[in-house]
Formats: structure tokens, sequence, C-alpha cells
């Protein structure tokens, strides 16, 4: 082929080539087709979707028998049935069962309510769970997962509530029996024939508890729950109570009873005999603010116990002091009262105060009211022999102000002859500060009462609706470091009431110098400290400090200056050759020491 004839060549297929696609006529389209617009049907009620089909696939009985034969074993005849719930009632709780595990689901307590105004729901099945796992030839079983036969009779006025997994060779039944009244719950087990079936390990009771948040100030709330626990030799101890990071503990010992504790409310389990070991933690979702803290424990029940019969209670109630010592040894570890001494104080005095007011009182403002009357008298022998001491303080005032004066600014001598000057005239020097400390125990006692005190929870007192939390009579738009997003009246008051009180207090001491400043300072830092705290609390000290001046500007009218100062001049005359006391040669020896090495400090210098 030459050139010319392979140009011709080419040049007829390219004309073919433009023929066919801008110019031919489109081939008809057979009857039997469709486009794919026409292809599409519209949905009938006959075709599901996808995800619908594959939720509606069953399994033939025949496999799903299989199946739980091979999870279950001895425990699949139990595996299948739908769960069913019964719902019990006394006067304070009403307790949602299930089927399902034979187990505690909801507990609502019938006279509280939340913050939103609904009832509080203690423990809710959609955050919390109880289970208990056996082995079974080497299988972890969770009863959860069973199905149980229930069964609610009468005894006596005690509703019992028994829930019963058998197949006839076997059987366990737990047994709940709940009282008209009150917020203990009877548990047991009950089992026969498992040693055919069960290895003879432990059986594990676990529990995890998100905590329904209750209260206003969600912070508060996470800063005052945790997990406590009582070992079976009587040592107390919990998880760190202000922390909100992940905290852990196993317990290697026996233990009596575990307790899920917040602020006002503890939902616990207490045994008969004792968990065998254990393991308890807690944390905080910050993304979560339905619930305060995440808690949870995992404890062994002694095979023994388990097989033989175990016994235990559940306590899902309040922080009452009457209710808690009651519930179990050092059960009442679950109400903060104080550290130190503190707590006794709160046991023996303030508790029972409170507790004998409520009997003839409803309104707790004017209880708070009475308790304030009440602790000023209590402690108005320490508070008269305070004033006489500052009144005596002030009597002397012109003499020491001249020994001052006299020596300058050697601090030793001004010292040793101030001293002097008290033994001769009789006084003691820190008499007027024993009184003051010997009350501080009662007022510190109080500072953990009050913001504890599950009676004050949601009751209102002028502007305040709840006297457990803080009262706000202005809603900021912005927060306030350290002070917060909102106003509290009774703590401004209080502040107010302790700067005039303060101001009182500066006239009638010897206070002078820097110190006679920085005193003011204390009332603004418990201005930002208090904004925060119950309102009970800061009305007691409000209350405090008002019926606190009031006695000084009696006593002030009482306390004859005049007299007292003739009398220490008597004193004085009585006194002038008087041997230095022991607690006088002492200190005088110990100022001499003490300005000698501090010269010899000086020369090396």
């Amino acid at each position: 082929m030459d050139r010319n004839q392979f140009i011709g060549l080419i040049l007829m297929f390219a004309l073919l080539a433009v023929y066919f696609t801008w110019f031919a006529p489109e081939p008809p389209v057979p009857e039997e087709l469709v486009t794919q617009e026409e292809a599409v049907v519209e949905p009938t009620q006959e075709l599901v979707s996808l995800d619908t089909a594959q939720t509606t696939t069953t399994i033939p009985d025949s496999l799903q028998a299989t199946l739980n034969i091979q999870k279950y074993g001895a425990f699949a005849f139990a595996s299948d049935a739908e769960e069913e719930s019964q719902l019990i009632q006394n006067g304070d709780l009403s307790i949602l069962f299930s089927n399902k595990g034979g187990k505690i689901k909801n507990v609502y307590l019938n006279n509280h309510l939340d913050y939103n105004g609904n009832q509080f729901v203690l423990m809710d099945a959609s955050k919390s769970k109880t289970d208990l796992i056996v082995d079974h030839n080497g299988r972890k079983i969770s009863l959860s997962e069973l199905a149980f036969e229930a069964s609610v009779n009468t005894v006596g006025d005690t509703t019992q509530v028994t829930y019963t997994l058998s197949d006839g060779n076997f059987s366990i039944a737990q047994r709940y029996l709940i009282p008209p009244t009150g917020f203990e719950i009877a548990y047991s087990i009950e089992t026969s024939g498992l040693n055919n079936i069960l290895n003879p390990t432990d059986i594990n009771f676990n529990w995890y508890h998100a905590v329904n948040r209750a209260e206003r100030n969600l912070d508060d709330s996470r800063l005052n729950t945790n997990v406590r626990y009582l070992k079976a030799d009587g040592d107390f101890d919990d998880l760190s109570q202000r922390s909100t990071e992940f905290e852990e503990e196993t317990l290697g010992n026996q233990v009596r009873w575990v307790s899920f504790k917040q602020k006002f409310f503890t939902a616990a389990i207490i045994t008969n005999n004792a968990f065998k070991s254990g393991y308890v933690n807690q944390t905080v979702d910050f993304d979560d603010t339905t619930s305060v803290k995440n808690l949870s424990m995992q404890m062994l029940i002694p095979y023994s116990d388990f097989a033989n019969g175990f016994e235990a209670r559940y306590y899902f109630g309040t922080n009452n002091y009457d209710i808690l010592k009651s519930v179990a040894p050092d059960f009442e570890e679950n109400l903060d009262m104080g550290w130190g001494p503190l707590p006794i104080v709160n046991k023996y005095l303030i508790i029972p105060i409170f507790h004998f007011l409520e009997g003839f009182l409803t309104n707790y403002g004017i209880i708070i009211l009475i308790v304030v009357i009440v602790i000023r008298l209590i402690l108005s022998p320490l508070t008269w022999k305070s004033h006489m001491s500052m009144a005596k303080m002030r009597a002397m005032k012109p003499e020491l102000d001249e020994i001052k004066e006299k020596h300058g600014g050697d601090m030793q001598k001004t010292q040793q002859e101030q001293m002097k000057l008290y033994q001769q005239v009789g006084i003691n020097p820190v008499s007027g500060c024993i009184p003051m400390l010997l009350q501080m125990p009662i007022l510190f006692s109080l500072f953990f009462f009050f913001p504890n005190a599950v009676e004050l929870r949601q009751q209102s007192f002028l502007w305040a609706s709840d006297l457990s939390t803080y009262d706000s009579v202005i809603n900021l738009p912005f927060t306030i470091p350290f002070y917060g997003d909102h106003v509290s009246l009774f703590t401004l008051l209080m502040t107010l009431s302790t700067i005039l009180y303060t101001w009182s207090n500066s006239q009638i001491t010897t206070v002078q110098g820097p110190m006679k400043t920085l005193q003011y300072m204390m009332p603004i830092m418990f201005l930002f400290v208090l904004n925060s705290y119950a309102s009970g609390l800061t009305f007691y000290y409000f209350v405090t400090n008002m019926t606190t001046f009031g006695q000084t500007v009696l006593f002030r009218k009482i306390i004859d200056e005049d007299k007292i100062h003739k009398l220490l001049q008597e004193n004085k005359k009585k006194n002038a050759n008087k041997k230095k006391s022991k607690f006088q040669t002492r200190l005088e020896e110990a100022m001499k020491a003490n300005q000698e090495a501090q010269k010899k400090n000086k020369k090396k210098k």
C-alpha cells in the first residue's frame, strides 16, 4: 500500500467516525426495556428497608435453643423469657423489681424531690445495675440475663417478694422483705442442688451506680459523693470525697458494708456476715450533667455463704443521723459531721437540740434561730469570762502604755515589766483567749452540720427557697472568680454583721497597729468563701453575729470598769512584794535566753 492509499484509508475511517457520532439515527427502544428512572418503584407497605429486614430476621427456634445452651448451659431454660416488672411501695420507698435477674431495678423516694421538683430516683435502671455472676462449668453466667419466677405475698405487715430460678433439679431464690415504712430492705439468697451445676468458686456481686443529680449545685454535689465501706475488723475507710479524678481501692480483707454516699442520700448493701473481699472505684463524667459521680463495687460472696444461705440488707434512704446509726455499726459515717472532736459535739449536742426542736416546730428558720439562742446561752459563761478579761486589760491600758514609753524599743524589758504588772494585779493575759478557744469546737461543728443536714433540704425560709443550698437574690450574667454567678443575701448580711461586730469589739479592745486593720479582712474573705454555702449556715452566722453583738452591748452595761480598775489597784498594793510565780520565772528565763541568742546572731553577722 502506497502512501496515497494509506492516507485515503485514514480519511475514510475519520468520516465514518464523525457520521456515527453526530449524524447516525438513535436505535429503537424495545418495549420490554425501561429507563432507570422508570425502574424506580414507589415503596409500599410490603417492602421493608435493609435495617428493618435485619432487625426482623428471626433465628429458628432450634438454632436459638442451641445457642442458648452453648452460652448458658443448664440455665438456658430461663434465657428467653420477656422482662416483667413489679412495683412495691411502702411509706418511704417505691421499689421497681425486675424478673430479669430477680433484682431491684428502680428505687424512688416517696417524700423527696429532685431540684426540678420531680420525684427523686435514688436508683435508676438506665444508670445503675446490680448483678450476680456464678461459675457454671467454666462459663461465667450473669444471673441478670435470666428470667426468675416472681411471687408476692404478705407476712404480717411486711411485703415479701421472691424471685426463683429453678428447673426442678436446682433452685436459686432471692427474697426481699419490705416493711410498711423505712428505708431498709432485707435481702437473702436461698439455694439447693447447686453443687451439681456450679463450680465451688466465690460469687461476684457487682453494683454499678451512676448517682442521679438531686441538687441544684452540681459541683458541690460532686465534692460530697463517694464510696465508703466498713471492714469486718471495724476499720472504716472511703475513697476521696473531694476528688473528681478516677479513684480505686482493692479491699483485701472482709467487708461488712459498702455504701454509695451522696450529700443527702445513701444507697448501700450491708451483709450479715461479710463479703470475702472486693474492689471499688469512682469517677466523674463531666459531660453528663444529669449524674453526679459514677460509683462501682465488685464484691466476692464466699461460695459457702451463697450455697448455704446469704443474708444482707439494702439501704436506700436519707443521711439522717438517727436513722443511719440504727442501720449498722458505724453506718452514721455516711453523714459528714467534721473531724477530730467535731463529730462528738454534733452527735451529743447539736443534733439532739435540733431534733428536740423539730418535735415542736415545723419552720426550720425559727429552729435555727432558737438553736442560736440555746448555743449562746450554753457559751455565755465562757463569753462572760472573756469579756471580764478584756475589761481588766482595758482598765490597765494606761499603765501598760506607760511601760512601753518607759522602755522604748526594748521589747524584752517591756514584756518583763508587763508580766510583773499582770502578776501584781492578778491578771492572766491568756485568760481571755481560753474561753474563745473552748467555743471553737461548737462553732466549727455547726459549719459541718448545717450544710449536710437533710432536714433542711428544700425547706424554705424568708427569701431562701432551700436552706440546704445557697440563697440567690440576684443571678449574675457572668461569673466572678472565687465568688460565683449569684448574690447570696444571707452571706451579705453575715458579712456586714461581722464587720459591725468587729468594729464594735475594736472599740473595747487593746488591739493596735496592723492587726486592727487585718481583722476586717476576714469578713471580706468569708463573703467569697461562703457565697455558695448552705443558706441555713449563713443565716445561722448572721443571727449569731447579731446575738453576740447584743450580748456584748449588754455585758458592757453590766461591767463596771471603774470598779474593776479600783480592785486591780488594791491587788497591786497587796502583791507588791509577792514572789514571782514559777510560770513567770520560766517565762522571763525564756525571754532572756531568746535575747542572748539574738545578740549572738547579730555579732556573727
